[in-house]
C-alpha cells in the first residue's frame, strides 16, 4: 500500500528495484563492496546477479544477509540472541533500540528476523548519512526511510510530525514493523536513555490519547550489547572534544564511523528483544502532564534496556579500573584483563591534553552498562 504523502522519505517499493539495481552495479564502489560481500567471486558475475534482482525480498535474503554473514564471521566471535518467543508472527511492531553502532544495531536485527522467517522492519535512516547515491539506493533498497535531521524549531516540529505520521503508517496500513534508535546519535558514554522527544514525536497529531497512541504502536525495546564497542576511542575523543566547546563533525566522518564499525573485531554480541509494552503498561500513565508522561514511557523502554543488557568481561574490567578496586575479579580472567589494558593504553597514547579525563571518558563507555543494571542508577538518569 503507498501512500503518496510519504513519498520524499518513504523505502523503494518492489516497482523501484530493478532500476536501483541497475545503479548499484554501475558504481564505481561496486568492486570494492562486491569483494567484501562476496569473496573470490568474479565481480561481473556478481554484477549480473544483482542486475537480476526485481524485489526486495530478493535484495534483503541475497545481499543484505549475506553481508551480515560476512561481518558476523570476520568480526564477531560469538553471535547470540534471545527474546523472539515473545513476538507474534502475525503483528507488526516499533522496535526501539539502543544505538551503539550507526549501522550494525539494525542490520543485526534484521539479520535475526530474517534467519528465523520472521518479516524484516523498516529502518529509520538520518538525512545526513544520505551522503551518496549508492547509500541511498543501497538503504532504500533495504527497508530504511528517511529521517530529517536539523533545521530550526518550526521545521524539526514539521518533521517530527511527518515521521510520526509514516510510523503510524508503516505500522498500521503497510503492515510493515519499524526499527528506530532511541535517541538521536549513537550513545557514546555507555547510558542508554530514551530521548524523551522521541516518545512525544510517537503520538504527535493522534487524535486519543498518548498512552492510546503509543499502545497502537506495540512497542518493544531492543538491547544490543558488543563485547568491544564499536569506534570506542572514536567515541572517546568525541565525547572529550565536546567537553571544551560544541564538537563538529568532519566530512565523511559518519562513513568513516559504518566502516570502522563494520571492520572492527567486537568479539561477543548479544541482541536481546524485551517484552512488548502493552496497554496495561502504559495505560497507569494516562492523565499525566505531558512531560511527565514522556519521561515515565522512556523509562519503560529504558529498564528492559538496562535489564537486559549483557555484560561481558569488559564491562567489569572497566568498572575495577575505574574505581581501582577488584570488585569484579572474578568475572574474568588475567588474560581478558591483558587484552583490555592493551587497547586501553592504545587509546591513552591519543594526543590530547588531559589523559586523566580521556581515561575516565573511555572507561564510562564500557562500565556504565554495569552500573545500569541498578534501578536507582536509571531512575537517576532517567532524562527529564
Amino acid at each position: 500500500m503507498r501512500n503518496e504523502k510519504f513519498d520524499d522519505m518513504r523505502p523503494y517499493c518492489d516497482e523501484e528495484i530493478s532500476a536501483a539495481m541497475q545503479r548499484i552495479s554501475d558504481s564505481e564502489y561496486f568492486p570494492i563492496l562486491s569483494s567484501f560481500v562476496y569473496p573470490g567471486r568474479d565481480p561481473e558475475e556478481i554484477k549480473a546477479m544483482i542486475r537480476a534482482y526485481t524485489t526486495i525480498y530478493e535484495f534483503q535474503s541475497q545481499v543484505m544477509a549475506t553481508m551480515n554473514e560476512q561481518i558476523i564471521a570476520r568480526s564477531i566471535r560469538r553471535f547470540s540472541y534471545a527474546g523472539l518467543d515473545c513476538l507474534d508472527v502475525g503483528k507488526r511492531y516499533l522496535f526501539i533500540s539502543n544505538h551503539r553502532d550507526i549501522m550494525l544495531d539494525s542490520s543485526l536485527l534484521q539479520y535475526i528476523l530474517y534467519s528465523t522467517g520472521r518479516r524484516t522492519t523498516e529502518i529509520t535512516f538520518g538525512s545526513n548519512l544520505m551522503s551518496s547515491p549508492l547509500i541511498i539506493d543501497v538503504g532504500k533498497s533495504n527497508k530504511m526511510f528517511k529521517v530529517v535531521r536539523g533545521g530550526n524549531r518550526k521545521d524539526f516540529y514539521t518533521n517530527s510530525l511527518h515521521l510520526s505520521g509514516y510510523i503510524h503508517y508503516a505500522i498500521k496500513e503497510k503492515q510493515e514493523s519499524v526499527w528506530i534508535a532511541q535517541r538521536n546519535g549513537r550513545t557514546k558514554d555507555g547510558i542508554d536513555a530514551t530521548d524523551q522527544g522521541i516518545i512525544k514525536m510517537f503520538y504527535m497529531g493522534a487524535s486519543c490519547s498518548p498512552a492510546e497512541a503509543l499502545a497502537s504502536l506495540n512497542i518493544v525495546p531492543v538491547a544490543i550489547s558488543y563485547q568491544w564497542e564499536p569506534c570506542d576511542q572514536l567515541k572517546a575523543l568525541e565525547l572529550y572534544k565536546s567537553r571544551s566547546g560544541k564538537y563538529v563533525k568532519q566530512p565523511g566522518e559518519d562513513l568513516h564511523s559504518i566502516l570502522t564499525g563494520v571492520m572492527q573485531p567486537k568479539g561477543d554480541v548479544h541482541i536481546h528483544v524485551g517484552v512488548p509494552l502493552s496497554k496495561n503498561d502504559l495505560e497507569p500513565l494516562s492523565g499525566l502532564p505531558n512531560n511527565l508522561f514522556n519521561k515515565q514511557a522512556a523509562l519503560l523502554i529504558d529498564k528492559q534496556i538496562a535489564q537486559n543488557y549483557r555484560l561481558t568481561c569488559n564491562n567489569y574490567i572497566a568498572q575495577d579500573i575505574r574505581s581501582q578496586k577488584e570488585q569484579y575479579a572474578s568475572c574474568y580472567t588475567p588474560e581478558e584483563k591483558e587484552k583490555f589494558m592493551q587497547h586501553y593504553r592504545h587509546v591513552l597514547d591519543s594526543e590530547v591534553e588531559d589523559k586523566k579525563a580521556l581515561a575516565d571518558i573511555f572507561l564510562g563507555i564500557y562500565a556504565n552498562p554495569l552500573l545500569n543494571k541498578s534501578k536507582e542508577y536509571i531512575m537517576e538518569h532517567a532524562k527529564v
